[in-house]
């Protein structure tokens, strides 16, 4: 320590002298304001005093912090937000009020510090979720407005029409309908799944679950497109996971590839280190290298694609939002050959925490 340090430190001991605001000393408003963090700090920016809630709060004893710098201006009109990197690592937000008095003819800055770091994170969290409700909002009335609008069109001409048509066309208009309305609702399942996903990450209930089942599952609700699916899967192959959660993910993957891809299609799970991986790979054109990084983002959908077919951009965000909820991954890779395959990581078991096999 510096002589001039050490000086301080010697007239920080001479503080507990009355003295300061209204013949209190110093000493005594620090334990009346216990409850927060309080730091002294003179016209040097030098630490002559702290309480017991400081040196929690700055995880460092007394000792080290009396005498040395104290390192953040001190704002006396308002409260201010400091972020601290604590000597173990830990990241802390503290609000800061600040004041002046007077001690034995000496003028002391006295900082009032209070942890805030939970406070912040619930509004950033809030913050974040009422841009995502937005987005989402928006989103919602982009996709559902053309699909509504031509069911009110054709709806429309069945009531003025219907009776001038013969029975092909009619049933050609219906059946349009009712393709219109599939893809309404699934669109719906779409938003509403994008709105409750962040919302039940790291809530997901893992349980054995037989992969094959949920691939046959899958191909049923395909209907007739599971004859272009070709399918390899041991039937004893198990994955911890949440079970609904995992057919959504395989799910999003059978839409992607339904919808921007070319048959045939294959679905391949295997047992491989400790992991139960599963993979939808296409024949179709791939993704772009420069969207690639960007596949997994919500909202997002690759510019050559964007006319192609129909979409929210949520359906990837989904599935790696739910695999990383579950213990796993998702990613991309190009298909040897041509074409993409998308890739989905899960733990083959349930772990104890300490033995969760390795990325």
């Amino acid at each position: 320590m510096n002589d001039h340090a050490r000086s301080h430190n010697d007239r920080a001991s001479s503080s507990h002298t009355p003295g300061g605001i209204g013949g209190r000393d110093i000493s005594e408003l620090i334990v009346a304001a216990s409850a927060d963090g309080i730091v002294a700090v003179d016209d040097q920016g030098i630490i002559r005093l702290c309480n017991a809630a400081a040196q929690e709060l700055l995880a460092r004893p007394a000792q080290d912090l009396i005498g040395t710098t104290f390192g953040f201006p001190m704002v006396g009109d308002r409260a201010a937000e400091v972020d601290l990197m604590l000597p173990d690592g830990v990241e802390r937000v503290v609000e800061m009020r600040a004041a002046t008095t007077t001690l034995e003819g000496e003028r002391l800055h006295i900082a009032a510090l209070r942890d805030v770091t939970s406070r912040r994170q619930a509004e950033r969290d809030l913050e974040t979720a009422l841009e995502r409700q937005g987005v989402l909002l928006s989103v919602a009335a982009h996709e559902l407005h053309s699909p509504l609008a031509a069911i009110s069109v054709l709806a429309h001409v069945l009531r003025d029409r219907g009776g001038m048509m013969n029975a092909e066309e009619r049933t050609q208009l219906v059946d349009r309908v009712i393709e219109l309305t599939s893809r309404l609702q699934l669109l719906v399942r779409k938003l509403l799944a994008g709105a409750s996903t962040e919302a039940a990450a790291g809530r997901s209930v893992s349980e054995p679950v037989q992969v094959l089942e949920v691939i046959v599952e899958q191909l049923i609700g395909i209907e007739r497109r599971s004859e272009n699916v070709r399918v390899s899967c041991s039937p004893e192959l198990t994955a911890a996971a949440d079970r609904a959660e995992l057919s959504i993910m395989l799910g999003n993957y059978l839409d992607n590839a339904m919808a921007y891809a070319s048959p045939p299609i294959e679905i391949r799970a295997a047992a491989r280190d400790g992991w139960t991986e599963i993979r939808v790979t296409d024949h179709g054109p791939g993704v772009p290298s420069s969207f690639v990084p960007h596949l997994f983002e919500h909202f997002t959908r690759a510019p050559e694609t964007e006319h192609a077919a129909e979409g929210t951009g949520l359906g990837l965000w989904i599935v790696r939002t739910f695999a990383q909820a579950n213990g796993g991954d998702a990613w991309y890779e190009p298909a040897e050959g041509g074409g993409s395959s998308f890739c989905l990581r899960l733990p083959a078991k349930s772990a104890a925490p300490d033995d969760q096999p390795g990325q």
